[in-house]
């Protein structure tokens, strides 16, 4: 399984984004199953907000389960938190504590996302670099 970020979602529905092409190559090469958190689609959907259509091409992604969304509930607000707290420098935002909580608990180790300089420091469990794609 790989996480996907806002980011990459983003590019892969707005042609005119930088990054369209490169994570379109990403989505069509990906042998595994993509997932995200709905804090990350939630994201996404806003910097969509000037495209209906690409929203709806978004929603349709997970209507046809090329991407899944995995549970985010109460359980997992503390160890949201504590990430928030933990990189409270950076900072990091609730869509990418989420992502993180989520990785820890389903034991995935690869993210899609386009923000290097943020995910390139996040720890799985306190110890582990997330594998990072592009």
């Amino acid at each position: 399984m790989i996480l996907v970020d806002a980011g990459p979602l983003v590019a892969i529905m707005d042609a005119d984004d930088e990054h369209h092409e490169e994570c379109l190559a990403v989505l069509h090469k990906t042998r595994g199953r993509l997932a995200s958190v709905l804090p990350a689609l939630t994201e996404a959907m806003y910097h969509l907000g000037d495209s209906p259509e690409a929203q709806d091409s978004l929603l349709k992604m997970i209507d046809e389960g090329t991407l899944s969304l995995l549970p985010l509930d109460a359980k997992d607000l503390g160890r949201v938190r504590e990430l928030m707290r933990q990189y409270l420098d950076l900072p990091m935002d609730f869509a990418d504590a989420a992502l993180i909580r989520v990785a820890e608990r389903e034991g995935v180790g690869t993210i899609f996302t386009l923000d290097r300089r943020d995910f390139s420091v996040y720890r799985l469990n306190g110890r582990t670099r997330p594998k990072l794609i592009p």
